[in-house]
């Protein structure tokens, strides 16, 4: 954790340190915003030189973690597909906060506990 928050972050380590993507989620996810259009597995792993069922993995953990949205589009004559596209950035980034500050929250719990645990036995040794 030291090296990770010493180290220069960009916007994108977030979505790897919050959520614990790989690489190829954030190049899954960098495609699906970029494009205008809702894309397919079969264009996502196409835009990121991968076969399908690694990037529907990708697109599985990016799903999972809020990061995209999965729409159903159906065909006329029955049938149906799906379709992904970035969820609101505003909304990712609340749910980034809210992550964040649980974090904080229980880490200065476990501060607490630390300082009341060792504060004590440094004081009856003295």
């Amino acid at each position: 954790m030291v090296e990770y928050l010493q180290s220069d972050m960009q916007c994108e380590g977030l979505l790897e340190c919050l959520h614990g993507l790989k690489q190829l989620d954030r190049r899954c996810f960098e495609v699906l915003v970029e494009t205008e259009d809702p894309m397919t597995v079969d264009e996502v792993a196409e835009a990121v030189e991968r076969e399908r069922s690694t990037a529907y993995r990708s697109i599985q953990r990016l799903l999972q973690a809020g990061l995209i949205q999965k729409e159903q589009v159906n065909y006329e004559h029955g049938g149906y597909y799906h379709v992904y596209l970035p969820t609101d950035p505003n909304e990712v980034a609340d749910d980034m906060q809210r992550m964040l500050n649980d974090w904080y929250a229980q880490m200065g719990t476990l501060i607490q506990e630390f300082r009341d645990k060792y504060d004590d036995k440094i004081l009856t040794a003295e």
